[in-house]
């Protein structure tokens, strides 16, 4: 399969949310063109006005289109953009490259594959880790799964985007390793927000106790860079609750099937059941802050740091 190169291959882009709307920019300010869709067609006009060409339905994209990708919300939306009626798939060229990027569920990229294949078509699986900081500075971990040919031959683009691309194996290989993603974060959030609790009972100044800890053995991520949010009271999103609600039902799920006993995923997502049922849904996956903060009657949007 011949390399992609700015200028040649022509990109499509289904899903402009939080990250997509970065990733699809930095496709852009490399060069390729890009023929870009979106349900709510209002999100696309900064990318329109930075060149992209607005498309009527996903079908529309691939049908213009050398390499998709898609980055949707639910695995319910991957199925309907790509297997659906007027997805992508019907009317894909042999040849072409589906790249899906949203967190789904290793079974769906398999069966997109399988598709695909019959069509004469690729697919690949490749969900992404950074939230919207790592979307915006092209810093994201890429995950991917699929042949080992056609992920050589697109890895240019994914090099925009990301400053970790790793091949996993074959179709799911990514979407399985973004659940160990997944299950690595939900319960460190745990254990960020409990820490943070604990030195705001303690009278401590929060934000100098991240200058001890965050550079030590208990630095991570998710301390450092949303540590610093719950603090200040901020929830918007990087990365919306109920779409972490998602990955982690799909990795409770894929954990049954394989005979595995995940206690401390399930308390997570417990946790972030009470942060949805509080009104949070919509909000960043640090504010679970918030819930915990109501088990011991602390009122965190509205307590001093």
């Amino acid at each position: 399969m011949e390399t992609v190169a700015p200028g040649r291959t022509r990109v499509g882009w289904i899903g402009t949310g939080v990250m997509g709307a970065s990733m699809c920019r930095h496709v852009l300010a490399a060069g390729y063109p890009v023929v870009a869709y979106n349900r709510t067609p209002a999100r696309l006009e900064p990318l329109r006005e930075l060149g992209a060409t607005v498309a009527g339905s996903p079908a529309d994209v691939a049908a213009q289109s050398d390499v998709v990708f898609t980055i949707v919300g639910y695995p319910a939306d991957v199925r309907q953009v790509t297997l659906g009626e007027q997805g992508t798939l019907s009317t894909a060229r042999p040849g072409t490259v589906l790249v899906d990027m949203t967190t789904s569920e290793p079974s769906l990229a398999r069966e997109i594959d399988a598709a695909a294949r019959a069509r004469g078509v690729h697919a690949v699986d490749a969900p992404v880790s950074g939230g919207d900081v790592g979307a915006r500075e092209a810093r994201l971990s890429i995950m991917i799964g699929g042949d080992p040919e056609v992920v050589a031959a697109i890895r240019p683009l994914f090099e925009v985007m990301g400053k970790t691309i790793v091949h996993h194996g074959p179709a799911g290989a990514g979407q399985h390793t973004k659940m160990v993603n997944q299950i690595l974060i939900a319960t460190n959030m745990i254990g960020v927000c409990e820490a943070l609790l604990y030195g705001y009972r303690a009278g401590l100044d929060l934000e100098r106790v991240l200058q001890s800890v965050g550079s030590g053995a208990a630095g991570s991520w998710s301390l450092n860079n949303l540590g610093p949010r719950m603090i200040a009271r901020r929830f918007e999103p990087g990365f919306f609750v109920e779409h972490f609600l998602k990955d982690m039902r799909i990795a409770l799920e894929e954990s049954r099937r394989m005979g595995l006993a995940l206690p401390g995923l399930a308390l997570a997502e417990q946790l972030y059941c009470a942060v949805a049922a509080q009104g949070h849904a919509r909000d960043g996956t640090h504010a679970l802050i918030l819930a915990l903060a109501q088990l011991s009657a602390i009122d965190w949007t509205n307590a001093g740091s």
